[in-house]
């Protein structure tokens, strides 16, 4: 299952932290991916919360697919000083996953309650062909 192992985590594993904090908006951390193995297919399910599904882009480019998720700051006509601390951070955060093992074009997604669940169909191993050399 090495080849759903996000890319930052493959080949930067030693400085993925720095890479984590540097690939994304200050204060609001990358996202948590948990990825289960059902026999034909894979599923991921990534913790968004906050987020709502217009949020959500994933793309495919190649043997490759990237979740994105962007909150944007709503603007509102009150007066923003009866703050006394914000906490609620606005920006964006993307994971990439290498999908080559992967049947790219029924690739399924539902979002319910924070929770993007992805359903990945594995290719089908093919057989070996069978044939006999003739010796010349």
């Amino acid at each position: 299952m090495f080849g759903l192992t996000p890319y930052e985590r493959q080949f930067f594993a030693p400085f993925f932290g720095e890479f984590e904090k540097a690939s994304n908006s200050p204060g609001l951390p990358g996202f948590k991916t948990d990825i289960k193995d059902t026999g034909d297919s894979y599923v991921i399910e990534a913790e968004l919360p906050g987020f709502k599904k217009e949020d959500i882009k994933i793309d495919i480019n190649g043997d490759s697919m990237t979740i994105c998720a962007e909150n944007t700051k709503t603007t509102e006509e009150k007066d923003d000083s009866s703050y006394i601390r914000r906490e609620r951070t606005f920006g964006s955060v993307a994971r990439t996953f290498d999908i080559s093992e992967i049947r790219s074009a029924d690739i399924t997604a539902a979002f319910e309650n924070g929770i993007l669940t992805l359903d990945l169909p594995k290719k089908q191993a093919s057989a070996p062909a069978n044939r006999r050399l003739e010796i010349k």
